[in-house]
């Protein structure tokens, strides 16, 4: 580890804490070492600390000095609308992005070309939306998704790079770029055969070979298709690459890859983990980003991983948990400073039967009991509640 003390005046947005002036033990911080992601959090440090160790090695700003390869951006994003307020737009929006992926791998089935204008015009209202809140379209997938597939895997990772690329500050046309890549990563995958997409049990070589071909196919469309903008093709040929090198189609390694080229590896990766498939269990969003972490600096760019890490949370937008009342309850926000404080909607009572709806602040300390304030106690599989979450919001 590369370290070096600064005073908490010059923490930057993408450093990486390493050590405190002050023991953790006692801090407000839940994890010893983590990126700074925001300008709240900087002045949480700063209320505690006078100076700290940054990891130079893992730091993600955009000049670091170090020789690094800088991933955050400069764009300050402020959540202008509530979730509520979005929700109301975002659905509209959501409706579009569906009927544009739709529409576009049924042109690209029947007439091998791909229409551009459809799906360029619905990426930049999701971008809009995003921008003013991420949550408002990271809930809406999370209640709508239906399954495996090509058309959700292909809106759930638009969604979580658009999302991902806001996190780091990225301005709107990278963000609309990145959106598109989300949709296009895979649509060479429209010319293989179900034999193949829906195989449960694993490839044979020659099945896995003609698989990795889908990356060609895709940039085949995609060249083929005018009007597309300047850089998606990169991002598309690279998301299957790894830092160590063993990816493909080209075998590029480390700064090799472009920065985007890795946000839609380490995305496209944690959507397949997230999503039902035939041919291997679907993963908690805990548990995805788990393995994602233990295969940061060998498959993924390391810093990115961490980021990301920060963007999803501990509890993810629309995940389902229980309070320590025994109550059940959806997050429909995330607090960046503090993760384990979302909003939550609470929706059934600790019997599990349905109440009306209250919403609940966790970072305002709302209290439970007369000495104890409301705290999460687990996750819950969406799937075994008496209800279906999607109906407080479709």
């Amino acid at each position: 580890m590369d370290k070096q003390q600064i005073p908490v005046e010059e923490l930057r947005v993408g450093m990486y804490v390493a050590e405190l002036d002050r023991p953790w033990l006692g801090s407000p911080f839940l994890f010893q070492g983590f990126p700074i992601t925001s300008a709240d959090q900087i002045k949480e440090v700063k209320q505690h600390c006078k100076t700290v160790f940054i990891d130079l090695e893992r730091d993600a700003s955009a000049d670091n000095g170090a020789g690094k390869q800088g991933i955050r951006g400069t764009v300050v994003y402020k959540e202008v609308t509530p979730v509520e307020q979005e929700l109301v737009v975002a659905r509209k929006v959501y409706s579009a992005v569906e009927e544009s992926v739709e529409a576009s791998l049924e042109s690209v089935r029947t007439t091998g070309e791909l229409d551009p204008k459809p799906l360029t015009d619905a990426v930049g209202n999701m971008t809009r939306s995003i921008e003013r809140n991420p949550d408002a379209m990271m809930l809406l997938f999370r209640m709508k998704e239906r399954g495996g597939g090509e058309f959700n895997r292909a809106v759930d990772t638009s969604i979580h790079m658009t999302t991902f690329g806001r996190f780091l500050q990225y301005p709107g046309e990278r963000l609309e770029l990145l959106g598109l890549a989300g949709l296009l990563l895979d649509i060479g995958k429209v010319k293989l055969p179900d034999s193949i997409l829906k195989k449960k049990d694993t490839l044979t070589r020659e099945e896995y070979e003609l698989a990795k071909t889908h990356v060609t196919l895709s940039i085949e469309l995609i060249r083929a298709s005018p009007r597309l903008p300047k850089g998606l093709e990169d991002i598309v040929l690279q998301h299957h690459e790894r830092q160590d090198g063993m990816g493909y189609p080209q075998g590029l390694r480390g700064r090799q890859i472009t920065i985007d080229g890795a946000i839609a590896g380490l995305v496209n990766n944690y959507c397949a983990l997230t999503s039902a498939r035939s041919y291997a269990e679907q993963d908690s969003p805990s548990n995805a980003l788990g393995k994602l972490y233990k295969q940061r600096g060998k498959f993924f760019h390391e810093a990115l991983v961490e980021q990301f890490i920060q963007c999803i949370g501990i509890y993810p937008v629309g995940s389902t948990v229980e309070l320590n009342t025994g109550e059940v309850g959806i997050v429909i926000a995330q607090n960046l400073v503090r993760r384990l404080q979302p909003r939550v909607l609470v929706v059934l009572d600790p019997s599990w039967k349905p109440i009306p709806q209250v919403m609940l602040d966790l970072i305002k300390e709302p209290m439970a009991t007369a000495d104890e304030p409301y705290r999460i106690r687990r996750t819950l599989p969406k799937d075994k509640l008496p209800i279906s979450p999607e109906e407080f919001f479709l």
